[in-house]
């Protein structure tokens, strides 16, 4: 969906004008920043003030054309130790000022060479603003940026021709080729089977923390895949495009539901649950990006602040229990800004906890952290299912 452009030296920007051409004909002029090319994908805003290279380097990010709303991104140049994968996934990066020295102690090059170096095509100077404010009025479309084209009517002629993201099945194209597995850290109390559908490395991170030993598995693992490991529980991940066309992960997903293994998903992994459960999903006019987002936890009534990235989102009933053919679902977390579903649950009919999954990232590592007790959850409810065979209250 995008061509890998060619590296430029960050002290040369201001001279190598771009344009940025959304598919309504929308025209955006800055400088290139990072490397000189051509890239097309969907035009999406985040808005997070730190944790760039969280968010470059979340597979989630595939195929997507990011614009950050804060005015100052790279500040804090690139380091080797936050990076979420082995590669930036997102297809380009546009913000509004980009520093070209970078000041701090962790830094080891900015942000401008590390995307040079892996050939990312990004853009400065832009009215980020006026562009952030044009996605949340218009939504969230198909864009094209160029550091070698000119014409705006020429681009937008091949912004024309691309896939939309609605449809579009990415998951295969994010996911590790080979299981791997990490260990857990001190002694191992649990076993888990990550599906990875696009997953962050803090997320295995934040489970060996907890004594859990990872074993993760390509997004095309089939159940006896993951029966064979002979896991406590069951894990899908974040990830990239339309839930509607993960038809695999979720037919697999069914086979965990109805063999009674607990499970836990988030954010693609909670809306492939909602697919298994029988619900639909929706494409948000824009999305929800960023490391602000206001939950409601209505299990415990807490509100956590939290950070997103999802444009999908799934269709069940709020405060409305649905029966399924693998227990009772409910909405267990909402969105506070628009009453968009964050999380759901599935209990036996005594009310005995089964599987949940929420919306959002609770592993965070840019943070903030208020819902990193999620895990624990998980922990509980895989405890007490083990201990108690069909486990216990949770």
């Amino acid at each position: 969906m995008h061509s890998v452009g060619s590296p430029v030296p960050s002290n040369s920007r201001q001279v190598s004008p771009a344009i940025l051409v959304l598919e309504d004909g929308r025209t955006f002029r800055g400088h290139a920043f990072g490397a000189i090319g051509e890239t097309f994908g969907e035009a999406v805003f985040a808005t997070a003030m730190s944790g760039y290279q969280e968010t470059l380097t979340d597979p989630s990010y595939a195929r997507q054309v990011v614009v950050a709303t804060a005015p100052h991104i790279g500040n804090t140049g690139w380091n080797d130790e936050d990076d979420e994968s082995g590669r930036i996934w997102a297809a380009v990066y546009v913000t509004r000022d980009a520093p070209r020295p970078p000041s701090n102690w962790r830094s080891r090059r900015s942000l401008a060479d590390e995307l040079a170096a892996q050939g990312i095509v990004g853009m400065c100077d832009v009215d980020t603003r006026a562009l952030t404010r044009h996605l949340r009025e218009r939504g969230a479309m198909r864009v094209g940026v160029s550091s070698v084209e000119t014409d705006p009517d020429a681009l937008l002629a091949r912004v024309l021709e691309q896939p939309p993201m609605l449809g579009a099945h990415l998951a295969d194209e994010v996911t590790t080729v080979d299981p791997y597995v990490i260990e857990a850290r001190g002694d191992k109390r649990l076993t888990v089977v990550a599906v990875d559908l696009g997953i962050k490395s803090m997320t295995p991170y934040r489970m060996a923390e907890r004594g859990i030993e990872t074993h993760v598995l390509p997004a095309t693992a089939t159940y006896d895949d993951i029966a064979a490991r002979n896991p406590d529980g069951v894990f899908f991940s974040n990830g990239p495009g339309d839930p509607e066309a993960a038809h695999g992960p979720v037919e697999v997903l069914r086979e965990v539901l109805a063999n009674d293994l607990p499970y836990f998903g988030i954010c693609f992994g909670n809306q492939l649950f909602g697919r298994a459960l029988g619900f639909g999903t929706y494409k948000l006019t824009y999305g929800h990006r960023g490391i602000n987002q206001p939950v409601m936890d209505l299990t415990t009534r807490r509100v956590e602040i939290t950070a997103h990235n999802h444009g999908f989102a799934v269709d069940a009933p709020l405060g409305k229990p649905t029966d399924t053919p693998y227990g009772i679902a409910t909405v267990s977390h909402v969105g506070l800004n628009d009453d968009v579903v964050e999380g759901l649950e599935l209990r036996e009919p005594d009310g005995r906890l089964k599987a949940f999954s929420v919306q959002y990232h609770p592993e965070a590592a840019a943070g903030p952290h208020d819902a990193s007790y999620l895990f624990d959850r998980f922990v509980e409810l895989m405890s007490q299912r083990t201990s108690h065979g069909e486990g216990g209250e949770a």
